[in-house]
């Protein structure tokens, strides 16, 4: 995966509570097993009218929006615990989701798969949502070592798992993270087998 310490960018806002994986990914597009591919499909049936021609109202189709941050309504990524969901955000080009709740499952999912999920108050989602709707070249900063969230005037820190900020500052999957401990392991081993002969 990517290494993750800080972005700045602009966002897009999708005020929608309840947004579940069926409407981030529909279930007739989960056949392919390859994460490529799946962000032609995010939000496919909001992004498409029934004749396959593009919504105009729907944000993504907006110019004017732009960016690898998605300010979402509450409770985001609810429903089914199917992780093309968050294949399909991150293949779109979303780096950051920002809402007032998750789901634990797209979560964990999300933060997997080099997805970082930044929950905030309710009040302050508003007020973020508001002015990138507004304002929609707003630049908004995500300092992943610092674990804050800034913007205009405004900035918050948020909560992450110690595990998984590790794995995003790095770039690791769980894999990785074992193999970036093999000479740790390899000395207790050795320590212990000591211990053990003594």
């Amino acid at each position: 995966m990517d290494k993750f310490m800080t972005l700045l960018s602009k966002a897009v806002p999708l005020p929608n509570q309840n947004v579940d994986t069926d409407q981030i990914i529909p279930a007739r597009f989960l056949k392919a097993t390859d994460r490529l591919g799946f962000g032609e499909n995010l939000f496919r049936d909001w992004r498409y009218n029934s004749d396959l021609f593009p919504n105009k109202s729907f944000v993504l189709n907006n110019p004017d929006y732009s960016g690898k941050i998605l300010v979402a309504g509450e409770n985001f990524g609810c429903g089914s615990s199917r992780e093309h969901a968050a294949w399909a955000l991150f293949d779109y080009g979303f780096r950051v989701i920002v809402s007032s709740f998750f789901a634990d499952i797209f979560k964990g999912n999300a933060l997997n798969n080099g997805l970082l999920p930044i929950t905030v108050p309710e009040d302050f989602l508003k007020k973020l949502l508001h002015t990138v709707t507004s304002y929609p070249d707003t630049l908004v900063t995500v300092n992943l070592v610092e674990q804050t969230l800034s913007y205009a005037n405004d900035s918050i820190t948020f909560d992450i798992n110690p595990y998984s900020k590790t794995c995003l500052i790095n770039g690791y999957d769980d894999i990785d993270f074992l193999v970036s401990k093999k000479e740790a392991i390899i000395a207790f081993e050795k320590n212990r087998a000591k211990e053990q002969s003594h």
